[in-house]
């Protein structure tokens, strides 16, 4: 086994350090599954380099070195440098910052061409995935569900402007043939998406063979059920990585703000010619983006979407900085409408 295959290069960081380099392929309750020129096995972490030297935590798609041990559990005791992850706030402890998933090289962005259909999800996964450094990719799946793909692809379009987008089935194979670019050896894929969208499908369609679990889906309202037990990467037979992870479904915003210039980069523009620099976009003089909005440029319901992430991300990156500012707010405009009261009396 080749390490090399796995997506591993060597750097000046990782060739300046001694030890055996190794790619994270599943996150478990303290202790990770790896594979590296030793063929595949479990790492537990050195304690001193990740509890108290304030080395980052590793994720499943991580490359680490390790300290090998033929008869156990190796021990890995440095997270190289990522090239692209998604994060999002620990859930264990309730603040910070918690990586997911890490060194993958395209995002696959799934909306099923049915109740499913969700715009707004669809910018939310835009925004995390522009976030990640890595290409996304649209796809429509479930194209044997509908004869009509135009509403679905207006609506992708203008909410994923200049993102590639692919229609897909992966029951009759249509449109299988336009993932060929991103399947290539030793590249490694995310697929974003919410359960029921066809994901498990659309992995066992690329690998040829049964995998994955396939959940089935409810009739009346196109929901699936979660088929995805733990953070796992995955290989294919041709050289392709998967990485699946449960939390990638339901992405909670972190620190966003590149992925919000990049996923609205639009409205990001139009903010660039308000009149003033700390134009909250409500009803300020001078405001470019209210008078798209009146002009129509510019749908109301996007610009809401960007203001929720937005803030969604303030306040996962810090709660209680954004309560604060909140509180402040709300005693504002208490202050000033007692003073409106005053002055009419």
């Amino acid at each position: 086994m080749n390490i090399k295959d796995y997506g591993f290069e060597l750097t000046n960081e990782s060739e300046n350090i001694s030890g055996t380099p190794a790619r994270i392929t599943a996150v478990h309750k303290g202790r990770f599954g790896i594979v590296s020129d030793y063929g595949e096995g479990y790492a537990v972490l050195k304690g001193r380099e990740y509890y108290h030297e304030g080395e980052s935590f590793p994720t499943v798609g991580d490359f680490v070195l390790i300290e090998y041990n033929p008869d156990g559990d190796s021990r890995i005791f440095k997270t190289l440098r990522r090239k692209s992850y998604f994060s999002r706030r620990d859930p264990d402890k309730g603040r910070g910052e918690q990586a997911v998933a890490a060194n993958f090289d395209y995002v696959f962005i799934m909306q099923s061409m049915n109740h499913d259909f969700n715009p707004k999800r669809l910018e939310r996964y835009l925004t995390a995935a522009r976030q990640s450094k890595a290409e996304p990719v649209i796809l429509l799946t479930k194209a044997d569900l509908t004869e009509d793909y135009l509403p679905y692809i207006i609506e992708a379009s203008s909410a994923a402007e200049g993102v590639r987008l692919c229609i897909v089935s992966a029951k009759t194979g249509y449109g299988m043939n336009e993932l060929s670019p991103y399947l290539q050896k030793g590249k490694t894929l995310v697929f974003l998406g919410s359960s029921g969208v066809g994901k498990s499908s659309l992995v066992n369609a690329l690998a040829g063979e049964r995998i994955m679990d396939e959940g089935g889906i409810r009739e009346d309202d196109s929901k699936g059920r979660h088929t995805t037990t733990h953070r796992q990467l995955v290989m294919l037979q041709n050289g392709v990585m998967i990485i699946d992870t449960p939390g990638m479904r339901e992405l909670g915003m972190w620190d966003v703000i590149e992925g919000l210039s990049g996923a609205f980069s639009d409205i990001e523009a139009l903010a660039q010619c308000c009149k003033f620099r700390d134009c909250r976009h409500q009803n300020e003089p001078g405001c470019a983006v209210r008078e798209a909005i009146q002009k129509g440029e510019l749908e109301e319901k996007r610009f809401e979407s960007y203001k929720k992430i937005k803030a969604e991300a303030k306040y996962s990156g810090d709660s209680a900085e954004y309560r604060r500012q909140k509180e402040q707010f709300f005693k504002t405009v208490t202050i000033n409408e007692r003073k409106k009261k005053k002055e009419v009396y």
